[in-house]
């Protein structure tokens, strides 16, 4: 087992990923390239730095973020701005960051170890008894990193605490089951049925995600599942119907909700930060007409028998 993960962020209070309030972790480093991802940041497994143009005061009017770097020449100016940071040299940009008094420069992960996520997350072990929450870790893919996921898990287990894991399930069955004994609920989407358009829009294929789920279910595992719901994409009718299908007959409708996320325009700022195009650019909506087509898409799911709620909240009556 792994002591030590690299986490990108560490968010308290939430109440999205799992039932109650909850202190949510999120590790680096995810194999798949969904081009409608908020967190790009989350792909690469190492430590990241970004540079926010937006932010930048300019070379001539400040440039304290140059004598400080440790490889004189690296940062990229463009028009007087920071507009790009080399990640495959290795430098780390520490230095350069602190110097940085308009936050210019984002460190993107951190390594931590489990006994300094466990002083975060029993802060609010009070909350998690009250709410009936408790953590969740998140990526990228936390299966990446299962191993420190594992020992993590096993901690909070110690303490009494309810564990998630949000997943992609594109991973081997052997991770997933290891974390099985430790894992009180997990969460998964369905992104399309057809294998085909899922690598094209996600460079992997979805037959070793269905068959986790499958596997899953098969162990009477508690399950929330999601779908993103994009544009031009899945929206379609015989996806859902094939996705339903599915969630019937293959998950027995072994499914505790299933949560309908509309697709939204988020992180663009930061596929700019780390230099990388943002998938989704050439996609505009008539919002108030999406989440109308959202909300026909939640009804039919209904219809079918599978519990289904636009949004990542749960109803308080939806436990069984």
């Amino acid at each position: 087992m792994a002591d030590k993960g690299i986490v990108f962020d560490v968010q308290r209070y939430t109440i999205h990923d799992g039932p109650g309030l909850r202190t949510e972790l999120f590790l680096k480093g995810c194999p798949l390239r969904c081009q409608w991802c908020s967190n790009p940041e989350s792909w690469a497994p190492a430590i990241e730095w970004g540079a926010y143009q937006s932010k930048c005061i300019s070379l001539s009017k400040c440039g304290l973020c140059t004598p400080a770097c440790p490889v004189k020449g690296i940062l990229n100016f463009k028009r007087d701005k920071l507009t790009a940071i080399d990640n495959s040299k290795q430098v780390d940009y520490t230095d350069c960051e602190k110097a940085c008094p308009a936050d210019a420069i984002k460190q993107w992960g951190k390594t931590m170890s489990v006994s300094e996520c466990m002083t975060i997350i029993c802060k609010d072990k009070s909350y998690y008894e009250q709410s009936g929450g408790g953590v969740t870790v998140s990526g990228g893919e936390a299966l990446l990193q299962s191993e420190f996921v594992l020992s993590l898990f096993k901690a909070c287990q110690k303490e009494g605490i309810q564990t998630c894991c949000e997943t992609t399930f594109y991973a081997d069955w052997k991770k997933v089951e290891a974390l099985i004994p430790y894992t009180d609920i997990w969460i998964s989407d369905i992104k399309h049925m057809d294998p085909m358009i899922h690598r094209q829009y996600t460079s992997g294929d979805n037959k070793i995600i269905l068959e986790n789920l499958k596997r899953l279910t098969d162990l009477k595992q508690e399950l929330i599942l999601r779908i993103p719901v994009i544009p031009n994409v899945n929206d379609d009718r015989t996806n859902i119907e094939a996705t339903a299908d599915f969630i019937l007959n293959e998950l027995h409708g072994r499914v505790r909700t299933l949560q309908l996320l509309s697709f939204m325009r988020l992180g663009v700022e930061k596929y700019q930060s780390l230099n990388i195009p943002y998938g989704m650019e050439g996609i505009e909506l008539d919002r108030e007409a999406f989440q109308e087509h959202v909300a026909e898409i939640a009804a039919y799911f209904n219809r079918r028998g599978i519990h289904c709620l636009v949004g990542t909240k749960e109803q308080e009556d939806t436990k069984e």
